[in-house]
């Protein structure tokens, strides 16, 4: 057996275990890992309006090194990530380690609660005093606006390529010895696709809430429910195609040779 597949074996029993032993304590569980990408995301955006009254171009670098920041507090701190399970679950599915209808319910259960966490936190950040005085200047308006604005290929095909660097942060600091190795492979994964302006859903769950509960949401004229709901629902089945096929069937297919070439 490779690295990888006990890896993924262990998390799926893991993940199947924790769901049907208590479907509160794993909500809350998928609760703190949408906070703490929020937390991280709501960081990000005063850091980048911070350092764009003196440097501008900084400001995506800014806002991405600090949202990777997120990521590994909840690889650290084990919280449950939508978009990492992705991998996990559709690999213990071809594996036959769990059911797909069991998969699919533990996804879809995990990422409504991702959502919920967002939602929490977002709403406490908009009570603070940073972002009581954001502007339609902002860096989170410009951001939502244009994942707003995109087309829903461009959504789609940019949901499979951020997740594909998720999983191979995810994958990186499993497999990876040194605790070192694992927050650089974490934060460098997250960073790129981060500054590509690629799509994850959990992230633009983060984003588009802390917009949602800001009165410069007006300044947004495309932040509507409808459209809304258009970009997450196209950058879900992105992050899973990323996710689940081009990471999480790949290497388990790669790891069903009968050669000594594993991961």
């Amino acid at each position: 057996m490779s690295q990888f597949q006990e890896k993924v074996f262990t998390a799926c029993a893991k993940k199947e275990a924790l769901f049907d032993e208590s479907l509160g304590r794993y909500a809350l569980r998928s609760m703190l890992a949408g906070a703490y990408l929020t937390m991280s995301t709501a960081v990000g955006i005063i850091g980048a309006d911070v350092i764009a009254t003196g440097i501008p171009a900084l400001s995506r670098f800014v806002f991405a090194f600090i949202f990777a920041i997120g990521l590994v507090f909840v690889l650290i701190f084990n919280g449950e990530l939508a978009t990492s399970n992705m991998m996990f679950l559709t690999s213990g599915a071809y594996y036959g380690k769990i059911k797909w209808s069991k998969m699919c319910t533990i996804l879809l259960y995990c990422t409504f609660f991702n959502f919920v966490g967002a939602l929490i936190l977002a709403w406490f950040f908009n009570q603070s005093f940073s972002f009581q005085h954001l502007t339609d200047k902002s860096f989170l308006v410009t951001a939502v606006s244009t994942k707003l604005g995109k087309t829903d290929w461009m959504n789609f095909t940019e949901g499979i390529t951020a997740n594909m660097f998720v999983n191979l942060a995810i994958l990186g600091y499993m497999l990876l010895k040194k605790e070192s190795a694992k927050i650089f492979i974490a934060l460098s994964a997250i960073f790129m696709f981060v500054f590509l302006v690629n799509e994850h859903l959990i992230a633009n769950f983060a984003s588009f809430m802390l917009l949602g509960f800001n009165g410069v949401r007006d300044a947004v004229d495309n932040f509507t429910l409808a459209n809304i709901l258009r970009q997450w629902i196209v950058v879900f089945f992105g992050n899973w195609i990323g996710g689940g096929i081009f990471i999480g069937l790949a290497y388990s297919w790669l790891n069903k040779t009968k050669t000594p070439h594993i991961d």
